[in-house]
């Protein structure tokens, strides 16, 4: 499912019209990605839990010169699903 998709699911769950629901959608990513930049977590109870890993900096090659780089240290989101996620994906 792709956004388009995703925004007309909402909508007609709700009986919004498609603005108002990508408008909310906007809204919901934009407090998740900024609360994690500051480096907080965001727990949505029965959903799950979504927070900042910090990967360190390692070696890599260039798959077409196999030439060795470093690849930078960064940030990086993870998920992980509540459990009744996880029961409702498995019966």
């Amino acid at each position: 499912m792709n956004k388009s998709e995703f925004v007309a699911e909402l909508a007609k769950k709700w009986l919004w019209d498609k603005k108002q629901a990508e408008m909310a959608l906007d809204g919901v990513t934009d407090i998740i990605k900024d609360t994690l930049a500051k480096g907080n977590d965001i727990t949505l109870v029965g959903f799950g839990t979504f927070t900042v890993a910090e990967k360190a900096e390692r070696q890599g090659r260039n798959p077409k010169t196999g030439e060795a780089i470093t690849i930078p240290a960064a940030k990086v989101p993870k998920f992980k699903p509540g459990k009744a996620l996880k029961d409702a994906l498995n019966g």
